[in-house]
């Protein structure tokens, strides 16, 4: 390759980062992730799933789920940055 080719998967990735569909795409990759990282449980008891501009947004009705997702944000926070490979979360917020 010339050093001035870009590969398939990079030039789709240059494409998406520009997209303004990039939001969306990301808000889906976390809801796909959600069970993976978070367990049957807790996906379970959650309510809704919103990623807006670098907030991620998780509700859910129960008391208990909603205390310990408060508790553990930060690492929630870290989980899914490391699992996106890219730190496109920067604020986690219970409801």
């Amino acid at each position: 390759m010339h050093s001035n080719e870009l590969s398939i998967g990079e030039a789709l990735k240059a494409f998406l980062d520009k997209s303004p569909m990039r939001q969306k795409l990301t808000e889906v990759r976390i809801r796909q992730l959600w069970e993976e990282l978070m367990g049957k449980a807790v996906s379970k008891y959650t309510d809704n799933i919103q990623f807006v501009k670098g907030t991620l947004i998780i509700t859910t009705h129960v008391a208990p789920l909603k205390q310990e997702l408060m508790f553990s944000r930060e690492k929630i926070k870290e989980l899914f940055n490391e699992s996106l490979q890219e730190s496109l979360i920067e604020e986690v917020i219970i409801r």
